[in-house]
């Protein structure tokens, strides 16, 4: 079957009700936007005009992006640090942004995070060696994002 065409926007009033309607639906970063403006046919001109109006009007505000993808992704998904701030990069925060939103994750909340991870991957596995288990728990926490000593620290307090 044929792809349907995608429709071009040529008039930049209704590219920016869309933009905006687009922006208020969920925080967007600005890459986000700009990527769906020139997905749209926009040209260079109009969507950096585009983008200075959404945020002279509020639709548009990195840091408020930036700390609802933090509180998002660790809350809902529990993803770490590391894994967060990849994230943000892709999206291409500003690294003082990316800073100043991870410090809004509490530390008891981030450690207590980890240890409800460990426990809950530690009542799936099978395997009885108890360093190959370990190596297994630390692997997981690695791959969610986790700082390697935190991890550490944890099992090592948990005594698994």
């Amino acid at each position: 079957m044929d792809t349907p065409k995608k429709v071009k926007i040529t008039d930049i009033n209704v590219a920016m009700a869309k933009a905006e309607h687009y922006c208020a639906y969920q925080e967007r970063s600005q890459q986000e936007v700009r990527n769906k403006l020139y997905e749209w046919g926009l040209w260079t001109d109009a969507v950096e005009n585009i983008i200075t109006r959404l945020i002279g009007e509020n639709y548009l505000n990195e840091e408020r992006f930036a700390k609802a993808y933090v509180k998002g992704k660790f809350s809902q998904k529990a993803w770490g640090r590391i894994k967060i701030k990849q994230g943000l990069k892709l999206k291409n925060v500003s690294p003082v942004l990316i800073k100043k939103a991870l410090l809004t994750i509490d530390a008891s909340d981030y450690m207590g995070a980890l240890s409800r991870l460990i426990e809950k991957k530690e009542a799936t596995l099978t395997e009885k060696d108890p360093y190959k288990r370990r190596y297994k728990l630390q692997q997981y926490a690695l791959s969610r994002g986790f700082e390697p000593e935190l991890a550490a620290e944890v099992l090592k307090n948990s005594e698994l």
